[in-house]
């Protein structure tokens, strides 16, 4: 794992990690549908540690002298509970409200489906409009676009960056509107009328639905320019526009740094 930071004296620090996911380590955890179960906390965990190097770089300099804080699993699990928190609300709202209107069968599905998306837009809305996070959306869209470049074979120059789009299908934005769809189907296999037992497969299948959404975003990336794959990928990277921003060509740097450096280890690795 590559992470790469400019600090505020506009140097680009870079940290390395060897990262070997439990799913490499024993063949059972690496089967389709399992293996993205897996990577969901992994992920996470990745995520959060690179924001809290992030936030270390940062104050670094105001701090000099001090030793930087670790980001530990004490503080990973605390991370993990509030995103837990925050995925069961998403799922259990829509389930209360649309119990709260009487509807049943597939329609009850559907509204359920459309209420969950509704949050998810306002709160992505809410993010985009935050001033303060606006340049993590930016990096988000130099991520991307280092991505693109790289997986379209040009040089990885700012100049050939900055030419690709800040749209990308394997998007963890794509990623959360599969789930949509995925819970969609799921839910309505569940033949108990019972309240009780419906409203905890809301939070037990959650797991459920992020091993299926996985291997569906992974097929996505495999059959990337197949019509179907594009028309399904459509809403997902649509709401990107949300979840980016255009970054400036210092970001663009730090991506770059970043993706060309994550290339060169794993080729190595590979060797």
């Amino acid at each position: 794992m590559v992470m790469c930071v400019r600090k505020p004296n506009s140097e680009i620090i870079t940290n390395v990690e060897e990262v070997k996911s439990l799913s490499q380590k024993h063949r059972a955890l690496g089967v389709p549908f399992i293996r993205g179960i897996v990577a969901l906390p992994e992920t996470l965990y990745l995520g959060f540690k690179g924001l809290f190097f992030s936030a270390n770089a940062a104050v670094e300099d105001e701090a000099e002298g001090e030793e930087s804080e670790k980001f530990t699993w004490k503080e990973f699990a605390v991370a993990i509970a509030l995103a837990l928190g925050v995925a069961s609300l998403f799922f259990v709202l829509p389930f209360l409200f649309t119990t709260w209107l009487g509807l049943t069968g597939i329609v009850f599905n559907i509204v359920e489906a459309a209420i969950r998306l509704t949050l998810f837009l306002a709160y992505l809305t809410a993010i985009a409009s935050w001033g303060q996070f606006r340049r993590v959306l930016q990096y988000h869209g130099a991520e991307h676009k280092a991505i693109n470049a790289l997986e379209a074979g040009v040089p990885m120059s700012v100049e050939n960056v900055r030419r690709y789009s800040r749209l990308h299908p394997r998007c963890g934005t794509s990623f959360i509107f599969i789930t949509v769809i995925v819970s969609i189907v799921l839910f309505s296999l569940i033949p108990s009328s019972d309240f009780f037992i419906r409203l905890s497969s809301r939070v037990l299948l959650i797991p459920v639905i992020a091993g299926i959404s996985y291997e569906l975003l992974r097929l996505s990336g495999k059959y990337r320019d197949s019509a179907v794959t594009k028309i399904l990928t459509f809403p997902g990277v649509t709401f990107q526009r949300l979840t980016t921003k255009e970054p400036s060509d210092d970001m663009l740097e730090v991506a770059i740094k970043a993706v060309c450096e994550a290339t060169r280890l794993a080729g190595s690795t590979a060797k």
